[in-house]
């Protein structure tokens, strides 16, 4: 697709900004160039026509050198639908470019596969996303990757001595190449301090001559109620499964920061062949124009379910970011999150077979894993997604057997305390 930025990839009118709710409406894409359709068609085609030999040969140099717009080749590699779809998720995270990719775990597992090689280091929170815990500690080290991981807080003291610890693992001749966040943390909404980890890095790099990468798997809040490229970050990584695709249809994932970053990350991306298809890219372009009327309706409707939870009997802790308590929590919230957003957890009193009767009683509630879509679904970590990290992990960093988690979409609120409430007097 050919793209002119003076038509459409108009981002001011007048010399206003346009906002990224009404460039979701069309940035990238001229009508005209298909038929006069007000949406993009998809384009479900594998490979694409040149006009002439010379285009053919132009279009793989750029696509080998990372170039974002190479000329239409084969979808592996560019497909209009993924284009469009890249052009307004960098909108959403002020990313000078985007690439979408097959899920969530393929933006992760590329990502770190570009920037780690033998013999480098990478520290990480902790709870993160089962998937990517399994991604570090088990296919990582085949590699010979190394790393370090620290539990998710406000105080930045674990984050710092899983560096200095890391450093000693690998010696003068390795590096830690990598610092990967995922805050608010899956499930408890943990939280960590993304400037502070942009300043380790900086400190780091003043000992090792090269500055680690600061990734932040962003899924939890999403484009909307976090920006961590503007609070120092390198890149945002999310599960676009989740509140971007938001109807829960759709497999897909994103990373978006610096133009150069993401062009070293798109080789890799071909090389392994996790793009996304035209078809779920066109779901990501549909979903992307309510993405604010959403994710604005499921965190009012979270507001008054957390404080339902708080106040109920049978509920000993409500995991909620608008509950932060003490000045320097409440600083990092507000400071680093728009929102609390519409997932978070919370503990049963009593344990698993508590819990369990909890979930089977609900009527309304999907009992699901995933997490962002317009309807409300709720499970049980410690026996699902974090499963594969064993008893022991799970409870040292609060995943107990007593801990659900919700994730609440757009339904009327009162019908989904009521679901909760029947639910809760069988327990």
């Amino acid at each position: 697709m050919e793209h002119n930025p003076k038509s459409y990839r108009k981002r001011t009118l007048g010399g206003r900004d346009l906002a990224p709710e009404t460039l979701m409406m069309s940035y990238g894409y001229d009508p005209l160039m298909s038929e006069g359709a007000i949406k993009p068609p998809i384009f479900q085609s594998s490979t694409f026509v040149f006009r002439t030999a010379e285009d053919g040969k132009q279009f793989f140099r750029q696509m080998a050198g990372g170039m974002a717009d190479p000329g239409l080749i084969y979808s592996r590699f560019n497909n209009p639908d993924l284009q469009i779809a890249e052009d307004r998720l960098a909108l959403w995270d002020d990313a000078e470019a985007s690439l979408v990719f097959s899920s969530g775990m393929a933006a992760i597992s590329t990502a770190l596969l570009t920037f780690l090689s033998p013999g480098d280091g990478m520290i990480y929170s902790a709870p993160i996303y089962g998937g990517t815990e399994s991604f570090i500690r088990v296919t990582l080290p085949r590699f010979g990757v190394h790393f370090e991981a620290f539990d998710a807080g406000i105080d930045s003291a674990g984050m710092r001595g899983a560096a200095r610890k890391l450093t000693r693992q690998i010696g003068k001749n390795g590096k830690i190449r990598v610092i990967l966040l995922e805050t608010p943390a899956n499930p408890t909404n943990g939280l960590v301090d993304i400037r502070a980890a942009a300043d380790l890095a900086e400190k780091i790099a003043e000992t090792q001559g090269e500055k680690p990468l600061l990734l932040i798997d962003n899924t939890f809040l999403g484009p909307l109620w976090q920006k961590p490229l503007r609070l120092g970050a390198d890149i945002a990584l999310y599960s676009l499964t989740k509140y971007v695709g938001g109807h829960s249809d759709l497999i897909a994932g994103a990373a978006s920061g610096r133009a150069e970053l993401i062009r070293r990350m798109r080789p890799m991306r071909n090389n392994l062949g996790g793009m996304g298809a035209a078809e779920t890219s066109w779901l990501i372009l549909r979903s992307l124009e309510t993405l604010k009327l959403r994710m604005e309706a499921s965190a009012a409707n979270a507001r008054k379910v957390a404080e339902y939870l708080k106040a109920h009997p049978k509920i000993a802790r409500v995991h909620y970011l608008g509950f932060a308590t003490g000045r320097v929590e409440k600083k990092l919230v507000a400071s680093q999150c728009q929102s609390a957003g519409s997932t978070f957890a919370f503990d049963v009193v009593g344990g698993e077979a508590e819990a369990f009767r909890f979930l089977d009683a609900l009527q309304i509630i999907k009992l699901a894993v995933s997490l962002g879509g317009t309807e409300t679904l709720i499970c049980h970590p410690a026996s699902t997604t974090h499963s594969g990290l064993g008893v022991e992990r799970c409870n040292r960093i609060g995943v107990t057997e007593a801990l659900v988690r919700i994730s609440v979409g757009v339904e009327n609120p009162a019908d989904l305390i009521a679901d909760l409430g029947q639910a809760l007097a069988g327990i």
